[in-house]
C-alpha cells in the first residue's frame, strides 16, 4: 500500500470553496481506493480542517510517512503559508513522522486543457449576436461577432511576488497559442496584489477593438474570488456600451484535475525513491573509497613479571 496522500488547500473563509476542496479531497479518496493508505486534506490557515488535525489524524491510525501536495495553480508561498516551516513543527509533534512534498499542479498542459474545456462551455452559453439596443426593436441585422473579435481575460490571484505574478502571464501565453489562437488576444489580469485588475484587462481588449471579452478564471474552485470577478466584470460592462463581456466557470472539482493530482502524487513518489536510491549508491562508494582501517598502533612489550 502507498503512502497517504495529504492535500494542502489554500486557506480561506468562504464555505463555497472549502466545500468544493472537501468533494475534490473525496474524489480522489474513491480514485485511489485500494492503492493509497489514505486521501486527507487540511489548510495551513483560515479555514477547517486545519492540516494539523489531519496529520495527527494519520499519525493516530498507524501512518508515519506522507506525501503532501500543495493544492495550488502558482508557487505563492505567501499565498499558501510555510508549507515546509509548518510540516516541520508537525514532525517536532510527531517525531516518528516523515513526508516528501510533491510539487504544484501548474502551468501543466492538462490545466490548459480543462480550461479551454471551460472556455468552450461559455461560448455554448451565449448567443452569436451582439445586442446593441436591448428593449429596442429594430429590423436590422444583429451584427455577428466572430472569434478574431473575441478577446480572452485570464484572471489569476495576484500576488506580490513578481515571479509568480510572471509565471500567470506565462499562462496567459501558452493558453493563446495551444488553445485560442483564433482569437483576438488573451491578457493577463489580477484580482488584488497586482496590475491590470480586472477593469484594466478589459480596457486592454476593448482598445484592441474586441467586441466580445471572455473572462476566463485562473482559479481551482469557486468561492468569494470567483464571485469578485463575476462582479468587477459585470460592473465594467454594465458602463461600457457596445462590448459583451461573458464570465467563465472556475476549473473545478473534476476528474481531469483529479489526473493532475495524482500524476503528481507519483511523481513524488519516484523521486523520493531515487533520492534513495542514490544515497544508497553514495554511501557503498563511500564504504569501498574509504574502508575501515585496521589499527596500526604498535604497544611497547611490557617486562613479563618474575
Amino acid at each position: 500500500m502507498k503512502p497517504p496522500l495529504v492535500l494542502i488547500g489554500h486557506g480561506t473563509h468562504d464555505e463555497t470553496g472549502v466545500a468544493e476542496f472537501g468533494r475534490f479531497v473525496h474524489r480522489l479518496r474513491c480514485r485511489l481506493d485500494g492503492v493509497v493508505a489514505d486521501v486527507t486534506g487540511g489548510f495551513i490557515t483560515k479555514a477547517r480542517p486545519p492540516l494539523s488535525d489531519s496529520i495527527t489524524s494519520l499519525v493516530a491510525r498507524g501512518h508515519h510517512h506522507l506525501i503532501a501536495l500543495p493544492l495550488s495553480l502558482t508557487n505563492d508561498r505567501r499565498a499558501l503559508g510555510d508549507i515546509p516551516g509548518t510540516l516541520a513543527l508537525e514532525q517536532e509533534r510527531h517525531p516518528t513522522l516523515g513526508y516528501d512534498l510533491a510539487r504544484p499542479l501548474g502551468p501543466d498542459l492538462r490545466v490548459l486543457e480543462l480550461l479551454a474545456e471551460r472556455l468552450a462551455d461559455a461560448q455554448a452559453d451565449m448567443p452569436h449576436l451582439v445586442r446593441t439596443e436591448p428593449f429596442r426593436l429594430t429590423d436590422e441585422e444583429p451584427e455577428r461577432i466572430t472569434p478574431g473579435e473575441t478577446a480572452i481575460v485570464l484572471v489569476g490571484h495576484g500576488s506580490t511576488n513578481v515571479s509568480v505574478n510572471a509565471e500567470v502571464h506565462r499562462v496567459s501565453r501558452l493558453f493563446w497559442e495551444t488553445h485560442a489562437a483564433e482569437f483576438l488576444t488573451v491578457e493577463t489580469a489580477y484580482v488584488s496584489h497586482a496590475r491590470p485588475g480586472v477593469p484594466g484587462g478589459l480596457e486592454r481588449c476593448r482598445r484592441l477593438g474586441a467586441k466580445r471579452v471572455i473572462v476566463l478564471p485562473y482559479l481551482l474552485f469557486a468561492g468569494g474570488v470567483l464571485e469578485r470577478i463575476w462582479a468587477q466584470a459585470l460592473a465594467y460592462g454594465a458602463n461600457h456600451e457596445g462590448i459583451d463581456i461573458r464570465c467563465a466557470e472556475v476549473i473545478g472539482d473534476c476528474e481531469g484535475l483529479a489526473d493532475v493530482v495524482i500524476d503528481r502524487y507519483e511523481e513524488a513518489l519516484s523521486d523520493a525513491a531515487e533520492w534513495s536510491a542514490r544515497q544508497r549508491v553514495r554511501q557503498a562508494l563511500t564504504v569501498q573509497r574509504f574502508p575501515r582501517s585496521r589499527s596500526t598502533t604498535t604497544y611497547a612489550e611490557e617486562p613479563t613479571p618474575v
